[in-house]
């Protein structure tokens, strides 16, 4: 059994880690997710069948919002705001613009059914409000329209979240909201506030979700903030699971879920001897193309079912995403690490020396 770490902040000193792993894991249980709406085949995927509350891609998501919030703080922390929001848009929007560029020129001018595509504004719109993150558009006309779901590319909401989230921590950070008692206050607040005094009954699903996603960024920011006094350990973690498996079902089990989630994400990313992935990051483009992929499976293959999808979209999609990382993603990077080499403003006492020297920003 690996020796845990004594604190979180230590496993943050280590060079390896497994954060690569548990992204690239996340991204694939997105596409096993969605492939039951994507294939309109009702049932539950084994994820949801165990947790009762998330299916597998909203899962998935919670981990990368909360792993999100984690490193992203500690990017804040490194850099002069400038470069904080450079690193930012060279780690999202290449490769996002490439992704929607080859679904409007290539997938929808190949595929559509529609003779004004073109001339539509549905297709620029699609293009323009993605590429910006201004408000989701999810269709191109005449194209899908013979398959349960018609959107074009489901997963990308997620990045507009997301990118709002850096926004929001670059404010509380210049308002030097950031640090020790000021940001748990801050948390406390919110968390509290979240889960006892809104009425997510009354709230449409999307900003159920979007709230759910906040919350894990603040807590991957919570944990960033208070790393030197989070233990890592075995019996914690079991305890953990524990409780929330003895919740099931009752009022405050989302709560349990929660924070079972959080504390199991850091622990495998850090205590488990687990392969490394350290100079091939794919999850990023495997989240990008996932849901293409998984809509092209479906229309070339009508009738086909979710395990028979999950399959096939797995090898299409990572074909792309290996792409997307040689040819996009790892040349953007390099613009990106000449940041990272600059000297840090001034870090607090208790940041370690190069705290995430071997770990890439998420999407």
């Amino acid at each position: 059994m690996p020796t845990p770490f004594r604190s979180l902040a230590d496993g943050a000193a280590q060079r390896d880690n497994n954060f690569n792993l548990i992204r690239l894991f996340a991204a694939w249980l997105v596409i096993y997710g969605h492939s039951y709406a994507v294939t309109a085949s009702g049932g539950q995927d084994l994820v949801l069948q165990l947790v009762q509350i998330r299916f597998a891609g909203a899962v998935a998501v919670d981990m990368f919002f909360l792993i999100s919030g984690f490193l992203i703080a500690a990017s804040f922390e490194r850099h002069r705001l400038r470069d904080y929001l450079a690193a930012r848009a060279l780690r999202i929007f290449p490769a996002l613009v490439v992704c929607l560029c080859l679904s409007v020129f290539v997938l929808g001018a190949l595929l559509t059914t529609s003779p004004d595509y073109w001339q539509s504004s549905q297709t620029w719109k699609y293009l323009l409000r993605n590429v910006t993150l201004d408000k989701v558009q999810y269709f191109l006309p005449g194209v899908f329209e013979d398959l349960p779901s018609k959107a074009i590319n489901g997963s990308i909401w997620s990045l507009m979240v997301e990118f709002r989230l850096y926004l929001l921590l670059a404010a509380l950070g210049m308002l030097r909201l950031l640090r020790g008692w000021r940001y748990n206050t801050l948390f406390a607040i919110g968390l509290v506030a979240g889960f006892t005094m809104i009425d997510t009954g009354a709230l449409p699903p999307w900003k159920v979700t979007n709230l759910w996603c906040a919350a894990f960024f603040a807590t991957g920011v919570f944990a960033w903030v208070n790393r030197a006094r989070i233990r890592l350990a075995w019996p914690l973690l079991v305890a953990l699971i524990g409780l929330a498996a003895a919740m099931r079902g009752t009022t405050y089990y989302h709560v349990a879920y929660f924070v079972a989630m959080s504390y199991a994400t850091f622990f495998l990313a850090y205590v488990p001897k687990l392969p490394r992935i350290r100079h091939h990051d794919i999850s990023y483009g495997l989240y990008l193309y996932g849901w293409p992929a998984q809509q092209l499976v479906l229309h070339f293959v009508p009738g086909s079912g979710p395990l028979f999808n999950t399959f096939w979209a797995t090898l299409l999609a990572g074909t792309l995403a290996a792409l997307s990382w040689r040819f996009v993603e790892r040349p953007a990077l390099q613009w990106k690490r000449r940041l990272d080499r600059r000297p840090p403003t001034a870090l607090p006492e208790t940041a370690p020396e190069s705290p995430l020297a071997a770990i890439r920003d998420p999407a």
